[in-house]
């Protein structure tokens, strides 16, 4: 069975710093490229951040450029999503998603073939 689990989600003040992380079972990462989306209540879901196979390509949305940062560790078949500087509109549920190879358009959630369940991220005082 091909599983993603996404985890570390929580509450968190602003300015606060969270990691979370996307761990693959039944299948190895080595060949896939991770996306990481969010959806927050009432809007669409967006593309967050994506890193290649090897991790030597990474890109990131606008809105987190400078703040967030996607990393993998292949031999403990998990990527992870570094957010600081958190602000309340970061607030939604993250994804990470798997592609084969890499997607053509990053940001666009139909490219990917496999989904994790989603971490709650909510950044509140």
């Amino acid at each position: 069975q091909l599983q993603l689990v996404a985890s570390g989600g929580g509450l968190v003040q602003p300015g606060g710093s969270l990691r979370l992380s996307c761990a693959a079972s039944g299948f190895t990462l080595d060949y896939y490229a991770v996306g990481w989306f969010r959806q927050a209540p009432g809007k669409e879901r967006e593309g967050v951040s994506c890193i290649s196979s090897s991790g030597g390509i990474t890109n990131y949305a606008d809105s987190v450029k400078g703040r967030f940062t996607v990393s993998r560790d292949n031999a403990r078949n998990t990527v992870y999503l570094e957010m600081n500087s958190l602000k309340p509109e970061d607030t939604a549920v993250y994804y990470c998603a798997a592609h084969r190879q890499f997607p053509q358009v990053w940001e666009e959630p139909y490219e990917y073939d496999y989904w994790g369940q989603g971490t709650q991220v909510t950044v509140s005082s």
